[in-house]
């Protein structure tokens, strides 16, 4: 069974009520793949001619307007907070809960991104604990994953990758919510992008540890993505790539071009 191809959108602290209004709009008019979304609803109403292939799509904008894009996002494509907390409700001060986002909607979650791991200091633990309770409270999980550029350069990087999934391996052992997104950190918010060969490399080891650590059928179904200053310009040739499933995409998805990345896959 062929992996559907899956396109994240992480807004990061971007955005105010007028231009996540104008991303909305624009992605409610794009010319989209007509199964986007299949797997979790039938696109209701079809407001342009639609390319054919298949693809998933998630947008992550600031947790501020969660339900604005949910709101207002057409059938089809749905909506990320990008952090959760791991517990259910208490005195947690600026978090957000598995259970209001499910209250609100709001279907997935990104967790482990690189920016939340060295700045905000969250660890493999936390981040596997994070994971647990979003999937046990009903929430897909993109979890990202990815090496410093001195990791890399010291040939570091499938040891730091395997290190950072062992820990969710300790926690859970169903992976059918998970999207794996394997993101070099030197590559995100630099320009920079790894080269088709570096990608494919770390995804076919990504899903060479699932089908050893975990089952053949996690290996064969677990859809692996790439993030990095992915752009209109690169995402067509990635895209070809055997374990490269689809995208989390960074600032381009704040621009009209995400459309293209959406479609690289047709």
């Amino acid at each position: 069974m062929a992996r559907q191809f899956f396109v994240g959108g992480n807004f990061k602290m971007n955005g105010s009520v007028k231009t996540i209004t104008e991303i909305v709009e624009n992605l409610n008019n794009a010319k989209l793949d007509p199964n986007v979304g299949k797997c979790l609803r039938v696109l209701a109403n079809s407001r342009s001619q639609l390319m054919s292939s298949h693809v998933e799509v998630v947008v992550a904008p600031p947790a501020l307007y969660l339900l604005l894009a949910r709101e207002h996002l057409r059938s089809g494509i749905e909506v990320a907070s990008q952090n959760v907390f791991d517990k259910p409700n208490g005195a947690f001060t600026g978090e957000i809960s598995v259970q209001q986002l499910k209250d609100s909607n709001i279907t997935w979650t990104l967790l482990g991104h690189s920016e939340r791991r060295v700045v905000l200091q969250e660890d493999d633990a936390f981040v596997a604990s994070k994971t647990q309770a979003s999937l046990e409270g009903g929430l897909g999980v993109i979890l990202c994953c990815g090496e410093s550029l001195e990791q890399r350069e010291a040939g570091k990087t499938i040891d730091v990758v395997y290190a950072q999934l062992r820990a969710i391996a300790a926690r859970i052992s169903d992976w059918s919510k998970i999207v794996i997104a394997y993101e070099p950190i030197w590559a995100i918010g630099t320009g920079k992008v790894a080269t088709t060969e570096q990608a494919q490399e770390v995804h076919a080891a990504i899903r060479q540890w699932l089908g050893k650590e975990v089952s053949a059928e996690a290996a064969e179904q677990t859809r692996i993505i790439y993030g990095g200053s992915v752009s209109e310009k690169n995402s067509r040739e990635l895209a070809k790539q055997a374990d490269i499933d689809g995208f989390l995409v960074g600032g381009a998805s704040l621009k009209p071009a995400f459309v293209d990345i959406i479609n690289s896959n047709v």
